[in-house]
């Protein structure tokens, strides 16, 4: 009898080490391939080792949703976002439903380490329609995020702002100004910070609007105390554009040299047209999934300029 007693004992006390273990590692518990996949990771400190356990959980389709994402983010530390791109496109379509957000995250994030600006640009405007239609958060007005083991909770103002400064910001890498322009306003009306403010000035410097430029940079980063403007690699990106100013005589000179890249084309528009009263939407409490003017552009879709 006190043999047994022993054994439980001896038994309990290796599983409260081992999960202790997991919980000070950050692994999951089991002994499948993806948690093999993860120790080799997490412990053993092997990327290249780790990837190929990855692909073997995929294959075993083990945890696949948590395998492809966590695959793809190491092929990127390893500098081979070629693959992770490759290897997304295909095998998302064992991932959940619930996964695709995740992925599509990860995926513009390749998009943009690997200079395919045109895939980033057409990635942002899906989602940017998926939250117009209700598809996103569930339908819910918030969703739960982590980062840096943290949870906390993400609003679709936040959401359509952080987008869309990414698509701002992807618009700037094409050159393609006028229409950054245009999605930073509505960006910078649904939630105004002081980097898309800067990144705004850019574009406005770079189309010779400098007066408009100056009343931005005063206005909304220097007096109005935008979140982020505290901080100071900010403050010497203000410095850095103030410096790119003209005078005011030189402005007519400056828009006659500017060369018009492309203008905003009707994708553009139906981009940011209509986001003020699709926020006002998701604040009222009984809501329809679609806007009005979402119904009169989406027959338009694929006649789109781009």
């Amino acid at each position: 009898m006190m043999m047994m007693i022993q054994r439980r004992v001896g038994g309990e006390r290796q599983d409260s080490s081992a999960a202790a273990y997991n919980v000070v590692h950050k692994l999951p518990h089991g002994d499948s391939p993806y948690v093999r996949a993860k120790h080799v990771q997490l412990v053993e400190k092997d990327a290249e080792a780790a990837i190929e356990l990855f692909w073997r959980a995929i294959e075993a389709r083990d945890r696949v949703d948590s395998a492809l994402k966590d695959m793809a983010l190491l092929m990127k530390q390893q500098n081979r976002a070629e693959e992770a791109i490759d290897a997304i496109q295909s095998f998302r379509d064992l991932c959940s439903r619930q996964a695709q957000e995740s992925l599509d995250n990860v995926l513009i994030d390749l998009y943009k380490k690997c200079g395919r600006i045109e895939e980033q640009v057409e990635l942002l405007k899906q989602k940017l329609w998926m939250i117009y239609q209700g598809e996103a958060f569930n339908g819910k007005p918030t969703k739960t995020a982590r980062s840096h083991g943290k949870k906390f909770q993400v609003t679709v103002e936040k959401e359509t702002s952080r987008i869309l400064g990414n698509l701002g910001w992807a618009y700037m890498q094409l050159m393609d100004y006028t229409a950054a322009e245009a999605v930073y306003r509505k960006a910078q009306l649904i939630e105004p910070d002081a980097n898309k403010a800067c990144n705004l000035c850019t574009c406005l410097i770079k189309q010779g609007k400098h007066d408009e430029a100056r009343t931005i940079i005063f206005r909304d980063v220097l007096i109005e105390n935008k979140e982020g403007s505290g901080d100071p690699r900010l403050m010497d990106r203000v410095q850095e554009l103030l410096s790119e100013l003209k005078p005011q005589e030189e402005e007519a000179a400056a828009l006659a040299s500017v060369s018009v890249e492309c203008e905003v084309g009707m994708d553009e528009i139906a981009v940011v047209e209509g986001l003020d009263e699709f926020v006002k939407e998701w604040r009222r409490p009984y809501r329809t999934r679609r806007l009005p003017i979402f119904e009169e552009i989406l027959p338009l879709r694929d006649q789109l300029a781009c």
